[in-house]
Parts: structure tokens; C-alpha cells; sequence
């Protein structure tokens, strides 16, 4: 089952697409960081900041930066970038942030409130854009003065902040020019980051260097930040067995003797606890027997069963996710956000037990009608369907060959399918799928789990790809929206508990384990590195992670 890496073989692969990191810097003499922040099988120029699917993943932070990071590793604290405070009004109902000033965009031009505003308005006038449902969340922004700017609120929500600063922010007078912000490629980006200038790009590799007008320059000791394209985890052990790559976040297996083994003195990882990974089933797939079996809990919960979760964490995973048995998802990083009587309800259908499961499905009227040796639905209805999970992303797709294994023993015709990562974003933004493996958002408590994944403010024709499964329940949203709505730390965790209860009763999803934090780095040519000696934020250099821009501001070349 098990994809097998040699080692001689794995360094062998890319030797004729790769440069060394080493030799790139002597030839323009810059100081360039290789990293791996997206696995692809060739890179297409896109640098729209506000796609779901399609952009590269060195857009956001890398060439626009946000208003502010919320450090999760440090309890959300707040570290000011483009803002330089925010303060809710007394009423809750608005919020308002003083923006940095002095300020340039890459071409030289002024940043400023106006281009705040125009890029929370280009959201709203194009919905495909809105990748947050931040328009669900505000009523307004309004300029207050040149470097001030308040958002009035839908309602009382102390998250709004979270999800504001995920708002990317464009500058006005290149994009008001454009014709359909959601097709466009923005190939030659304007930005605020400090890696605006595409010096050079192929489809094999690409560079992006030094905004010359970075508002922080003062603290960025790299020139340039360069990916390689590479499309599997293989590929990417193969490079850094080679010292080709300074900083990736990739399953490796057996990393010690593999990675580590390969350059003791250089080689380090660290993997602190990470979100949730889970089966998602499409509740509203157009297949009517899928569609009888998925909107029925007894077939979820017997799907649950025949997931033999210590085998994805020890065979897929080598050991280094935590199995996740939690009725509701939220996993070991949130145990103390916990309610124990999930667990005692439902917590049996989070558990391996064929038998129980087969038991389940019998009970609730599943068996072969037609003799393919397969079960149908209660009213005779087939069900077949396929897992759709990213190709290259080889501890995932090694899990979904255990849960199909799991399932054709439960008598279910299931079958793997590994789509580019592209086109598997895609398909969970749209809903094109039957069912997926996903995994979830974290944050400073679980409200952005719960936010992301199961509000139905992120269920649309193209909605939050964290909600792909587009189960709508009004109650739900309620006590989610409630959790927002109040700083009492008492009623906060009362909400938390009633939102364990609705998601684990339903199995609205069929959580697996926890992903450690995928982290890799190399010491040879820079320190400053984030890790257990020095937990300042999360370390992971892939999109969704804000906090690389403080890591990336850390580094500093060896003398």
C-alpha cells in the first residue's frame, strides 16, 4: 500500500531540473531562501491573492500583507503589520483599525485607506471572491481619515477581527482598471510584502525578490524566495537529500533515518499538533444513492466505524499524526475545550469495529439487490462512489486506501482518486465531489474550526472549501455565531459543549486524526529558525499560515 522511497533512487530524482539553493545565490550574488510551499506538476502563473484554487501559494503574505497576524501559538496575540491597532466600538458592533503609515506599494505608490476600502468592496461586488463570507460578517467599511478605517458589524462578533485580516488587500489603482478580478492571473503583481518582483518564471521554477519599497526592510535579510516545482513528497525528499531546499512542510517517511539520517548537523523538523483531517461526505451530491446513504446518519456512523484510525496514524501517517476519535473533530490541540458527554453519547461510532458497523448498516435496511456483492440502499438504490484526495500527498492518499479497504469489508464500492491539488480545491469549492478527504482550519480556540467548517454562511455555489460537505443546520449556526457574540469565558464554553453535541450527534464529518504541523528546515544556510527552543509561531511554510511572514522576517544568513 505504502509508497517505498529509496534512497538511492529518491536522490537521484530532479537532478537535471534542479540548481542548488548554494549555486543560485553566487550567481547574482543575493541571498535566496528555497523553499517548498506548494506541490504542483508545473507552475501557472497566477497571483491572485484572492482565489481559493489556482493562485500560487507564495502569493498571500509573500506579496500582500495583512493587517494584522494572530499568533495561534502564543493565544492569538496580535502582531501589527499593515495596522497598527484595532478597538472595538462599546456596542461590539463595529471595529476600527489605525493603518501604518509611510506605507508603499511595490511600484512606489502610497498605501492608504482607500485601498482598504476598494479591496472589501471588490469582495463584495464579486461573491466568487469572497473566500471568507466577510460581507456575512460586515455591513460596511468607512473611511475615517486617511490611515483609519472602521467596519460596522452584522451583529456582535469578537472573531470578526480573524476573519478581516484574512481579507486580502489590493491596490486600487491597479485593480479598479480590471475587467473580471476573478479570472484574472495578476501576473505582474503590486503588493506590500516583502517578495513582490517575479524576477524570472518557467514551469519549472520561479523567483520572487525584494520589494524595493518594503515598509520593513529593515528587518528582511533575504533577497529572494525561490520554488521549485516539484509534484510528491518523493520529489521533495529526493531535492533536500541533494541540500537544495532550505525550508518545506512534506510528509517524509521514517524521518530520522531519511531526513535527518541524511545530515544530522543540518537536517531538523519539529511537528508541534495541528487540525483536524477528515472524511467528508457531499450531502448534497447528485447521485441518489450516495444521496439516500449520505443523508442518512446510520450510514455516517458505520462509515466511521470501518476507519482504522490507529493504522492511518501507524502505517499511513509513520506514527507522527494523533489519532482523533472525538465525536465532534476537535482533537487532541482543543482537549481542553472537551465536553465528555460527546464523547460517552457518540463516542462508540468514532471507534474501529467492523462488526458494529456491519450490524448498523444491516439494521438500517443496507443489502445487495442487485448480487454485485456491494450493499444498496434501503430502497435499493446503488451507492459507489469515489475519495477524492490530492496526488503527491502520499501519507493522505495511503489513508484513503485504508478507508476504502474499511469500507469494501463493510460491503461499500469505494474507490481512491487523486485529482491535482488544484483541481481537489476546486471540487470542494464547487461541490463537485462525492466524498473527500479534508483537513481543517486551527486558531487561538476551536471557534475557527467550528466557523469554517460547519457554518452555512461558507456554503454556497462556490463556497469555504472547509465546508464541503454543505450540511446546513440554523441551530448550529446559532450557538456558533453565540461563541462571538460574548467575551464570557463561562458562556463561551456552555456554547462550545452544545456545539460538540449538534456535530457529534449528527456525524456530520468522520474525523480521523490530527496532522502534525508539517515543518522542515535546514540550517546550513540560515538560523533564526522557529522550533521547540524557539516556539515563536507556527513554523509551517504553506499557504494559511500568516505566521511564515514572521518566520520568514527571523531568518538570517550564516556568515
Amino acid at each position: 500500500m505504502l509508497a517505498k522511497v529509496s534512497r538511492v533512487a529518491a536522490a537521484c530524482m530532479l537532478g537535471s531540473l534542479m540548481l542548488s539553493a548554494g549555486a543560485a545565490n553566487a550567481a547574482d550574488n543575493k541571498t535566496v531562501l528555497t523553499l517548498v510551499a506548494q506541490q504542483e506538476t508545473a507552475w501557472v502563473k497566477n497571483f491572485n491573492p484572492f482565489l481559493q484554487a489556482g493562485l500560487l501559494h507564495t502569493t498571500k503574505e509573500f506579496i500582500y500583507e495583512p493587517l494584522v497576524i494572530f499568533n495561534e501559538l502564543q493565544g492569538g496575540r496580535p502582531e501589527y503589520r499593515l495596522a497598527t491597532h484595532y478597538e472595538f466600538g462599546k456596542d461590539l458592533k463595529s471595529v476600527t483599525f489605525d493603518l501604518r503609515q509611510g506605507v508603499k506599494w511595490s511600484d512606489g505608490e502610497g498605501f492608504d485607506a482607500d485601498d482598504v476600502i476598494f479591496s472589501f468592496n471588490l469582495v463584495k461586488a464579486h461573491k466568487a471572491l469572497d473566500e471568507r463570507a466577510i460581507w456575512t460578517q460586515i455591513t460596511g467599511v468607512e473611511k475615517l481619515d486617511q490611515y483609519k478605517v472602521k467596519f460596522k458589524l452584522a451583529g456582535v462578533n469578537t472573531g470578526v477581527v480573524n476573519q478581516i485580516a484574512l481579507v486580502p488587500l489590493v491596490p486600487e489603482h491597479q485593480w479598479k482598471s480590471v475587467k473580471d478580478p476573478v479570472s484574472f492571473t495578476n501576473d505582474q503583481p503590486v503588493g506590500t510584502g516583502p517578495f513582490t518582483q517575479v524576477d524570472n518564471f518557467s514551469a519549472q521554477l520561479y523567483t520572487q525578490c525584494r520589494n524595493p519599497h518594503y515598509w520593513d526592510n529593515a528587518n528582511l535579510a533575504i533577497d529572494c524566495i525561490r520554488m521549485p516545482q516539484m509534484a510528491t513528497n518523493d520529489q521533495v525528499l529526493a531535492a533536500v537529500m541533494k541540500g537544495d531546499v532550505d525550508w518545506f512542510g512534506s510528509f517524509v517517511p521514517d524521518i530520522e533515518r531519511l531526513y535527518v539520517g541524511n545530515d544530522p548537523k543540518h537536517n531538523k523538523y519539529w511537528f508541534p499538533a495541528s487540525g483536524t483531517v477528515a472524511f467528508n461526505v457531499n450531502f448534497q451530491t447528485k447521485n441518489p444513492g450516495n444521496h439516500e446513504a449520505f443523508n442518512d446518519v446510520n450510514f455516517r456512523r458505520a462509515f466511521s466505524m470501518a476507519m482504522d484510525r490507529q493504522s492511518m496514524v501507524d502505517i499511513a501517517g509513520y506514527g507522527y499524526p494523533t489519532i482523533n476519535e472525538y465525536p465532534s473533530g476537535l482533537g487532541k490541540l482543543f482537549d481542553s475545550w472537551n465536553n465528555p458527554d460527546v464523547d460517552q453519547k457518540f463516542g462508540k461510532f468514532n471507534k474501529f469495529d467492523m462488526a458494529a458497523a456491519q450490524a448498523l448498516l444491516k439494521e438500517a435496511g443496507y443489502k445487495d439487490c442487485d448480487g454485485d456483492k456491494f450493499l444498496d440502499t434501503p430502497s435499493c438504490k446503488k451507492i459507489a462512489f469515489k475519495i477524492i484526495v490530492p496526488n503527491g500527498w502520499t501519507d493522505w492518499v495511503n489513508t484513503v486506501q485504508i478507508g476504502v479497504e474499511g469500507l469494501k469489508a463493510l460491503g461499500i464500492d469505494a474507490k481512491t482518486s487523486t485529482p491535482e491539488a488544484a483541481v481537489w480545491t476546486d471540487n470542494l469549492v464547487t461541490g463537485d465531489f462525492d466524498v473527500a478527504l479534508q483537513g481543517y482550519l486551527t486558531g487561538a480556540n476551536p471557534q475557527n474550526y467550528f466557523e469554517t467548517a460547519f457554518h452555512s454562511r461558507n456554503m454556497g455555489e462556490r463556497g469555504n472549501r472547509f465546508a464541503a460537505p454543505r450540511y446546513k443546520d440554523p441551530a448550529l449556526d446559532k450557538l456558533i455565531d453565540g461563541f462571538s457574540q460574548t467575551a464570557d469565558l463561562a458562556k463561551q464554553k456552555r456554547l462550545m459543549n452544545e456545539i460538540q453535541e449538534r456535530v457529534g450527534a449528527n456525524q456530520t464529518i468522520i474525523p480521523v486524526y490530527n496532522n502534525p504541523t508539517w515543518y522542515e528546515y535546514n540550517t546550513k544556510r540560515f538560523h533564526g529558525w522557529f522550533n521547540a527552543d524557539n516556539p515563536v509561531a507556527k513554523p509551517q511554510v504553506h499557504s494559511n499560515t500568516p505566521e511564515r511572514l514572521l518566520h520568514v522576517l527571523s531568518l538570517k544568513p550564516n556568515v
